[in-house]
C-alpha cells in the first residue's frame, strides 16, 4: 500500500504532482493538514499534537483525527510513519519536512534510513528537493524539472558507486562521508542510472526556483 504523509513547513505545490490511486493512504501530521490542502489532497487521517496547526483540525466527519500529547518522544511526522507502517505500508512518499528547522529536516532524513531497514521504498520531496535513500543497490531517475541530481555518503565510506547519464560519471568510485565531491551533477540523457556496491547514500535531486 502506498501512503502519502504531509508534514508542515515550507513546501512548494506547483513543483509537487501528485496523483494518488483511490485507496491509498494519505497522512496529515499536524500543520501538513494545511499543505494537503494546498495541494488539493483529501486527507484520510490526520494526526499529531496541533501545536504547530494551532487548533484543532477542522475537516469533514469522516477524517480520523488522532491527538496525542505535546510532550512526547517522537516528531508528528514520525508518529504518522508508525501509523502508515502499522495499516501495512510498503511504500511511503513524504511531503515537506526538508526545509525549516535543521533538527526536523535530519530527523525526517534518518526516517529514510529506517524505512531503508525495513525494505520499503520511500521518498521525501518538498518542490524543491527530492531525496532517496541508496543501499547496496541501484536505481534509476528519470530526467525531470529536477536539475541537479548529488550523491551524499552516510557511510564514512561507501564503495563501487556508479552514476551513469550525466555530466561527470562515476566508475567504481569511492565517496566518504567527510568528502563530498559527487554534488551538483546534471543528467544530460533521458535518465541516470546510479548504483553503490557497498554503503549507503543520499541521493538528492534538486531544482532552481523561480
Amino acid at each position: 500500500m502506498k501512503t502519502y504523509i504531509l508534514t508542515g513547513g515550507v513546501i512548494h505545490p506547483d513543483n509537487i504532482h501528485i496523483m494518488p490511486a483511490e485507496d491509498d493512504l494519505i497522512i496529515a501530521a499536524d500543520s501538513g493538514l494545511n499543505n494537503a490542502k494546498r495541494l488539493g489532497l483529501t486527507v484520510k487521517t490526520v494526526v499529531g499534537d496541533y501545536d504547530s496547526l494551532g487548533h484543532a483540525p477542522e475537516v469533514d466527519a469522516d477524517v480520523e483525527v488522532i491527538t496525542v500529547p505535546t510532550e512526547k518522544d517522537v516528531t508528528d511526522t514520525q508518529l504518522a510513519v508508525e501509523l502508515a507502517l502499522q495499516r501495512g505500508a510498503t511504500d511511503i512518499h513524504i511531503v515537506g519536512g526538508l526545509g525549516g528547522r535543521l533538527d526536523h529536516t535530519l530527523s525526517n532524513l534518518a526516517i529514510l534510513e529506517d524505512l531503508t531497514d525495513k525494505k520499503l521504498h520511500a521518498l521525501i520531496e518538498d518542490g524543491h528537493n527530492r531525496v532517496r535513500l541508496l543501499r547496496n543497490d541501484s536505481t534509476i531517475l528519470p530526467r525531470s524539472a529536477y536539475t541537479y541530481v548529488s550523491l551524499l555518503a552516510l557511510d564514512p565510506l561507501c564503495k563501487g558507486v556508479e552514476i551513469d547519464g550525466v555530466k561527470y560519471p562515476l566508475k567504481n568510485a569511492k565517496l566518504s562521508r567527510t568528502f563530498g565531491y559527487a554534488v551538483s551533477n546534471e543528467i544530460t540523457g533521458n535518465c541516470c542510472f546510479i548504483s553503490v556496491r557497498k554503503g549507503s547514500l543520499l541521493v538528492v535531486e534538486s531544482r532552481d526556483l523561480t
